[in-house]
Formats: structure tokens, C-alpha cells, sequence
């Protein structure tokens, strides 16, 4: 198991190599949803407008989805949104959440996941999301770091978690710009723009985009698996780096056949979405982190 983690944390430190980096996290206790539809307002702004960070433009929906129109539940929902965006916008998509922002969020999330409004949300997820709130570090939302999660195991759990918090900390001078996920009905592709610093001091960054794709399978209403199949760098602002990792190259990491070398087979990486509608996505990994994801 040792063996397999060193060569695990190998293949991190080549894309880390290749720009990667993400900041700090907060894992929140894992909730029961409650039955109970009563709501507290705990934050409030006029209506018609939204967050700062988001423009009321920016989060209409974009695809069609069927979901349950009675008037008074519609109105809940969305007030509990706009309340969960209020609180992603002022805690920067939640990397510096505190204790009593990241339990509101967490109750805010179990009332909109007791108010499911779409029948089996697992096949209403296609299309294109902005990763808007995470209640761990940003860079988990990825099947990379996801499958390196499920391959040592929950025996090993305490670990994985250890080499997550190295890498935020060996990353802390870089910055996560947009978590973008595009899915299908058999793919997810995940999409992280990063700036990394070259030396300390030095105001020169490199830029790309860190691009990880996953087959996909549903397998309940609420659950899908994912199988990391490869990861690559595209839009580099480096000319020449970018025209030999794109064009020339075409450079892309077969992560999943690195696991099945290692050992044997592709790590399955289980996520359940208990809430989806017409702009917002609700999802938890196995240890029952959230992500919250919006339309553009």
C-alpha cells in the first residue's frame, strides 16, 4: 500500500509540474436531510439582485429540466439559493469559510436537498457547470485527486487527507481561477484554470488550464461512477509551451492506464447528486464533501 501511495503521489507531482495548484479547505460534518421546510433568512438582499460575484444574467438556466412548480416550495428553493450563493460569493466559492458560515451552509444545503425538485437527479446533470461553493479544497472537485482518494482505500483515508493538505500548502503562492465540469451522458471532463508562481518574489506566473476527463456511468437516481481516464495542460501563456504541449505533442497523461499498471484496475470514484434544477447542482463525494455548481 506504501509502494502504491509513493507512486500516486509521483503522478501528482508530474501535474504539478505541469501547473497545478489550489488553496485551502474546510470539511464540513456530513448532514441528514431534514424533512422540515421552515426557513430563516439569515442573510437578505433586495429582490431581483444577486450576490456580488454573480449577475442575475450569469445563473439562468441554460437547459431544460422538468421540476416540481408548486408555488409555495418554489419560492423556498429560492430563497435558500440565493441565500447559498450570497454565502459563496462573501467566502470565495468557500475557501475562507468559518465555522458558522460553513454550518449555515450545510443547513441551507440539506433544506434544498429535502426540496429536491427533479426526479432522479443523477440523469438531469448534463451540460455545462461553474463550480461555485466547495466545502473542502477547490482541486478535489477533479477525478484526479478524487481517484487518488478512492485508491488507498478508507483504511488509508487519514493519509490521502495528508498529502491533499501538502499539496495545498506546496501550492499556496498559486491561484485557482474558474472549476468548470462539462457532462454528458458518459463523460465528465473537468476544467481548472490555475496561475503558478515560477520562483518566490517573482511577479512572472504561468498560466494554463488543467484539463481531466472521466468516463461516466449512472447507477442509481442519485449516484454515478466515475473512472479517471487522463489528464493534460491546454492554453498555456507560454507560446512555445503551449504550441509543444497542444499542437505538437498534443500532451496528455493516461492517468487511468497508470492505475491499472500500479494496480491492476481504475479506481472508481462514487458521487451522488441529491439536488438539480434548471441553474443549480448539488453534489457529494464519499466523504460527503459538497459541491455546489451553477450554470453559466
Amino acid at each position: 500500500m506504501m509502494m502504491m501511495m509513493m507512486k500516486c503521489t509521483a503522478i501528482c507531482s508530474l501535474l504539478l509540474l505541469l501547473t497545478t495548484s489550489i488553496s485551502g479547505f474546510l470539511t464540513s460534518p456530513s448532514p441528514s436531510p431534514s424533512s422540515n421546510h421552515n426557513l430563516i433568512i439569515l442573510r437578505d438582499f433586495p429582490d431581483g439582485t444577486g450576490p456580488s460575484d454573480y449577475d442575475a444574467e450569469d445563473i439562468l438556466p441554460k437547459k431544460s429540466v422538468v421540476v416540481d412548480d408548486k408555488e409555495e416550495d418554489v419560492k423556498i428553493r429560492d430563497a435558500l439559493k440565493r441565500e447559498l450563493l450570497l454565502l459563496a460569493s462573501v467566502t470565495n466559492r468557500g475557501l475562507f469559510t468559518n465555522k458558522d458560515e460553513a454550518g449555515l451552509v450545510l443547513d441551507l444545503v440539506s433544506q434544498l436537498e429535502a426540496l429536491n425538485p427533479t426526479a432522479n437527479p443523477a440523469y438531469h446533470c448534463e451540460g455545462e457547470w461553474d463550480l461555485c461553493y466547495s466545502s473542502t479544497q477547490l482541486f478535489r472537485s477533479s477525478p484526479f485527486f478524487q481517484a487518488i482518494r478512492m485508491a488507498v482505500g478508507d483504511d488509508n483515508k487519514q493519509m490521502a487527507e495528508n498529502g491533499f493538505t501538502l499539496h495545498d500548502r506546496a501550492t499556496s503562492g498559486s491561484r485557482i481561477g474558474r472549476v468548470k465540469q462539462i457532462l454528458s451522458s458518459n463523460e465528465l471532463i473537468n476544467e481548472l484554470d490555475l496561475e503558478v508562481g515560477v520562483l518566490p518574489g517573482l511577479p512572472f506566473k504561468i498560466k494554463g488550464t488543467v484539463v481531466t476527463t472521466a468516463s461516466l456511468q449512472i447507477v442509481s437516481d442519485q449516484k454515478m461512477e466515475l473512472r479517471l481516464q487522463g489528464t493534460k495542460v491546454k492554453g498555456s501563456n507560454i507560446p512555445l509551451l503551449n504550441q509543444l504541449m497542444e499542437e505538437e505533442l498534443n500532451m496528455e497523461i493516461p492517468v487511468g492506464e497508470v492505475y491499472k499498471t500500479i494496480r491492476g484496475d481504475v479506481p472508481v470514484i462514487a458521487m451522488q447528486t441529491f439536488y438539480v434544477d434548471e441553474s443549480m447542482r448539488i453534489t457529494r463525494d464519499v466523504d460527503e464533501n459538497i459541491f455546489v455548481y451553477t450554470r453559466p
